[in-house]
């Protein structure tokens, strides 16, 4: 089998992959960050918690949807930009679809009980997958113990202070170098007699 065989299997297994996590993006992005974790961390381990998390804090940061961000960047990482694109494709269709059909059927569904009613379902079930994906994603993303403060902290900054996203990220970016310089200069001591 040759390179490009290879690429599109790889494409139209992740755009069966990614549509199906269209299909149930209720909630928002952050319920596909969910799908992928159970799919791609514990059934196929594909990547780790951390990649994950790292994966969805770069998307995060950049312009544009964060799950579509999420969606190239996973994509591009396992078979490069055809992936990617493939990816973000896949997981766009079945919520463009429905939201078709909803605006062409909008004043039947606004005013249908049964509608309303499951959509309040919906979303109530919506909160417990997204704090299992965060305590997923939390359990293995931390290689060292401050890193638990620098996010305590961050979050303190956001909810208490209105700290903008754009500054917690940068000051992440600094505590973590910070952290990651501390801990592999204290591993170079240990492990080299001659270090300083």
């Amino acid at each position: 089998m040759n390179e490009t065989e290879k690429t599109w299997r790889k494409a139209l297994r992740l755009f069966g992959q990614f549509f199906q996590f269209g299909c149930f993006t209720f909630g928002g992005g952050w319920s596909i960050v969910a799908q992928m974790q159970k799919l791609y961390v514990e059934k196929e381990k594909t990547i780790t918690s951390q990649e994950l998390l790292d994966i969805t804090s770069v998307g995060r940061s950049l312009p544009g949807t964060m799950i579509g961000n999420v969606a190239m960047l996973y994509g591009h990482r396992v078979g490069g930009v055809f992936c990617g694109i493939v990816c973000v494709t896949a997981m766009v269709l079945p919520p463009m679809v429905i939201l078709s059909l909803i605006t062409f059927f909008y004043t039947a569904f606004r005013e249908n009980p049964w509608v309303m009613s499951a959509m309040t379902g919906v979303r109530a079930a919506i909160v417990p997958i997204i704090a299992c994906a965060a305590v997923n994603m939390v359990k293995g993303a931390f290689r060292f113990p401050p890193c638990f403060l620098l996010a305590a902290a961050a979050f303190v900054l956001y909810l208490f202070f209105q700290v903008s996203c754009a500054a917690l990220v940068v000051l992440g970016m600094i505590g973590g170098i910070l952290i990651c310089e501390y801990y592999e200069r204290r591993g170079t001591k240990k492990h080299d007699p001659d270090a300083c």
